[in-house]
């Protein structure tokens, strides 16, 4: 059974920093990508961050290139989302989620399993 689980989620205040982790299990896969979503009150679901763990290639959305990183540790089966000077606009839902088919992409609708999220409220 595939299961995503995320952690690291909490309040902090704008200009901070946070670091979420999304544990992966349940597959046997070498070649596969987890992406970062997140979801705001009233929004729909954004993609923010994607990597492929077979090569660490990447892809970020507009809205958090050059301040979030995503890595991974495979040895851990674990992704992590880094994320710098935090906006209120990042306040959200964040969710991860795995393609199986390896594609690189920040289209909801290629995730085949999602984790339950974790929340993220940025404020003073």
């Amino acid at each position: 059974q595939v299961q995503l689980v995320e952690s690291g989620g909490g309040l902090v205040q704008p200009g901070g920093s946070l670091r979420l982790s999304c544990t992966a299990s349940g597959f046997s896969n070498s070649y596969y990508t987890i992406a970062w979503f997140r979801q705001a009150p009233g929004k729909e679901r954004e993609g923010i961050a994607c990597i492929d763990v077979s090569d660490s290639n990447t892809e970020y959305a507009d809205s958090v290139n050059g301040r979030f990183i995503i890595s991974n540790d495979n040895a851990r089966n674990t992704v992590y989302l880094e994320m710098n000077d935090l906006k209120p606009e990042d306040t959200g839902l964040y969710y991860c989620a795995v393609n199986l088919l390896q594609d690189l992409s920040l289209n909801s609708k290629e995730y085949d399993y999602w984790g339950r999220g974790t929340q993220i409220t940025v404020s003073s």
